[in-house]
């Protein structure tokens, strides 16, 4: 396999990285395109961080003035000292669009960020264009699938070793090969912060039961969704099967499915052509 990095894949791309002060968070963020262009937001998923999204700015970029964050108790954004639900993830996106000035946002959630997206998308319909629902979650509680999460990133938070931290980037693939050095120093920087361990505690509150259930997503708050959605699924991914992504495709009003072939958890980083074309088409109405 041809080795990539971080860098080699933003050296082309003309980007910033920055701090946003969002009332009482701060928030990272990486950013590319004309300020006068449509704002998108992208969301990364649990334990993840704004680098998710290095393979897609520059392509959207040429259309959108493109925010990819770090949520806060995640990347380099502040880490409250408190379990993280949905609620105080919708603040931190509220906060941001307000520093930008804006008042409507196009979304693109992977993971995480698709459940956020989603209950931004059904508390805020007038803050919402068009939502691309990437690999979602907030549908379901698989006890295996939330072990297994909850296992990783404990073990790589409380010692993040080579290996632990590959094991966890490993999760997200089909193609474990994908998981670079770069990729796993990028994180492992990340997670090797003083405060990451209290913080992994608490973004990881959702995967316990009892706060999960609370903040999950029915199917009446699906179909109370009136932005324009695009579900994006694999045939891989390791949190759910492509019919959990149909499903909630069809209990949007105005939802539809894409089928990305051969990609994990991150096609937008796996398959990284096909999840920018198919994500473009339905951002641009083509």
């Amino acid at each position: 396999m041809t080795y990539t990095s971080v860098w080699s894949d933003l050296a082309q791309v003309e980007f910033r990285q920055g701090y946003l002060e969002t009332g009482p968070y701060r928030t990272r963020f990486l950013q590319s395109g004309s300020p006068d262009k449509p704002l998108l937001l992208m969301l990364h998923g649990i334990t993840g961080h704004a680098e998710a999204y290095v393979r897609n700015l520059a392509a959207h970029a040429e259309h959108f003035n493109v925010y990819a964050i770090d949520f806060i108790g995640h990347g380099y954004s502040t880490k409250p000292e408190h379990p993280l639900e949905i609620p105080h993830y919708l603040d931190q996106v509220q906060r941001v669009l307000d520093a930008l000035g804006h008042e409507r946002a196009y979304f693109s959630g992977e993971s995480l960020g698709g459940w956020v997206t989603a209950r931004f998308a059904q508390l805020h319909p007038g803050r919402t264009e068009r939502i691309v629902l990437n690999t979602m979650g907030g549908t379901m509680a698989n006890p295996r699938v939330m072990e297994r999460l909850l296992t990783l990133s404990t073990q790589a938070a409380e010692d993040p070793s080579w290996e632990r931290v590959k094991a966890r980037l490993e999760w997200l693939m089909a193609d474990p090969s994908m998981v670079t050095d770069d990729l796993i120093r990028t994180r492992q920087a990340i997670f090797e912060q003083p405060d990451w361990k209290t913080a992994c505690r608490m973004n990881m509150a959702l995967q316990d039961p009892e706060i999960r259930r609370r903040n999950m997503l029915s199917d009446d708050d699906l179909r109370a969704i009136e932005a324009e959605a695009l579900v994006v699924w694999t045939t891989k991914d390791p949190s759910g099967p492509v019919d959990e992504g149909r499903r909630i495709a069809d209990l949007i009003p105005r939802g539809r499915l894409a089928v990305i072939e051969n990609a994990g958890h991150w096609p937008q980083y796996e398959q990284t052509g096909t999840f920018n074309r198919i994500q473009l088409d339905f951002l641009l109405g083509r």
